[in-house]
């Protein structure tokens, strides 16, 4: 994940990489944190759908008869209304949003220690603090609609409806080309987080900061 987080930051950066380097770090050292979050924090439990518990409110019940994404074939004996479905897509983007918001204030807070640090070595450097708030709120965003919304599509369109139909007797080369989706898909996303960034103010390219300044 850090390797194509890098490629993707420099594919839409170029020449500025190394004059946004600091920014660059931020973006990459927030993937590493979410990933940690989506990913290893949830491997010491035994079901991923735990029984759920006698108190729960209407709420919970509701959003726990979700299936897991809004596309899935329902099995034999069950189905999904198009709430159900919708709520999947708010359930989901809830806890991404609350992990994209937490990995980008971990993340921030790194990058402006080393920031803190570099200018305490070199007083002449002009590099900005990264905006905590900001960014770890518009992060959240960003995971909460489009990491959320990519996730919905990959996993229940492309991957349950269309490839596994068409290789579910060659498990190898599904394994292979689920990997190559997802790992496009994470690609595409670092795109996208950069163009985001920019557009909604957290982040400004070098040449614009420069005519700022």
């Amino acid at each position: 994940m850090p390797d194509w987080q890098t490629a993707a930051e420099y594919e839409k950066r170029r020449a500025n990489f190394f004059k946004e380097l600091e920014i660059v770090f931020a973006d990459v050292a927030m993937a590493i944190c979410a990933d940690f979050m989506l990913v290893f924090l949830p491997a010491p439990t035994v079901s991923l759908r735990p029984a759920l518990a006698g108190t729960a409110g209407p709420v919970a019940r509701f959003f726990y008869g979700c299936p897991d994404n809004a596309f899935p074939t329902a099995l034999a004996g069950t189905s999904y209304s198009f709430v159900q479905r919708l709520g999947s897509v708010v359930r989901n983007g809830t806890k991404l949003f609350a992990v994209g918001t937490a990995s980008s204030l971990i993340g921030t807070v790194v990058t402006n220690a080393l920031i803190n640090a570099k200018k305490a070595v070199n007083s002449t450097g002009e590099v900005e603090n990264v905006p905590i708030l900001s960014t770890s709120v518009g992060y959240g965003v960003y995971m909460a609609v489009s990491s959320n919304l990519r996730y919905q599509i990959l996993a229940g369109v492309i991957e349950q409806r269309i490839l596994e139909p068409l290789l579910h007797q060659h498990k190898l080369m599904l394994s292979a080309i689920c990997f190559a989706v997802r790992t496009g898909n994470t690609y595409l996303g670092s795109l996208l987080w950069v163009d985001y960034a920019r557009m909604i103010g957290i982040q400004k390219a070098q040449e614009e900061h420069n005519e700022l300044a």
